[in-house]
């Protein structure tokens, strides 16, 4: 299963979206190198030191140029604007929600590209997402991402 189509089941199911979103709000973590990471312990494709680190680096660079723009204009259009209908500015806001979903696939896409053939069975899905964290920003919040791998799990 691609990793796209797999983050899309994953974040469906129940807890997993205010997981995802305690991590990438309370504790700026990416939610989808963290994401790619469960992927990857799930299927057996052990991401090492140099994954990370590489992964990690896509995806700040990424995160700066589109996906973090995006969010902030999409969330920029959330209250009420004087003036304009919310029908108006609901229906650009989620043009704009769409954007960053799909700016969030191509990083995924290039990610599943860099990630390393299976390798063996399924690895400890909380270590993957506590190297994954580290990775980011060289902090775990583990209480955070054992919430996000028990809805993974």
């Amino acid at each position: 299963m691609s990793f796209w189509t797999w983050a899309l089941e994953a974040y469906a199911r129940p807890g997993t979206a205010d997981a995802c979103l305690d991590l990438q709000d309370a504790h700026h973590q990416s939610v989808p190198l963290l994401l790619w990471a469960a992927w990857a312990a799930q299927a057996g494709r052990p991401l090492g030191f140099g994954d990370l680190m590489d992964g990690s680096s896509l995806a700040a660079r990424w995160d700066e140029a589109a996906v973090a723009p995006l969010r902030t204009a999409r969330r920029a259009l959330k209250p009420s604007a004087e003036g304009i209908s919310d029908e108006l500015r609901e229906g650009l806001r989620g043009e704009v929600k769409a954007l960053e979903l799909k700016a969030e696939q191509i990083l995924m896409t290039r990610l599943e590209e860099m990630t390393p053939p299976v390798a063996g069975g399924p690895l400890d899905l909380g270590e993957a997402l506590n190297e994954a964290a580290q990775a980011w920003a060289f902090i775990a919040p583990r209480a955070a991402l054992a919430r996000l791998a028990q809805t993974l799990s």
